[in-house]
């Protein structure tokens, strides 16, 4: 089974970023204590300063799928909006590799 991607472009408020960040991380930590327990990886735009990538592997679709049913879910990401004019959220398979 291939593995699964998640990936979230985040448009920050102006002079939000680290606060931004310091919530970020908080929502991966309580993401680990729930069971993700993938690297994920949080990137700046060294052009845009206020967008961020995150992304991340997962073992299966469902498992992006429970995760994102679980309670706390909704209000972790509620928390992170509050500093955010958007955000993307996807889900992501292999198509090729070489």
């Amino acid at each position: 089974m291939e593995t699964t991607y998640t990936h979230t472009t985040w448009h920050v408020q102006p002079g939000r970023e680290e606060e931004f960040v310091e919530r970020w991380r908080e929502w991966v930590d309580w993401s680990r204590r729930e069971g993700f327990d993938a690297q994920a990886l949080l990137l700046r735009d060294l052009e845009s300063p206020r967008t961020f990538v995150s992304f991340g592997p997962w073992e299966s679709v469902a498992a992006v799928r429970n995760w994102r049913t679980l309670p706390g879910y909704g209000e972790r990401v509620a928390r992170l909006s509050e500093v955010l004019e958007s955000f993307e959220p996807r889900s992501f398979e292999i198509a090729a590799r070489q």
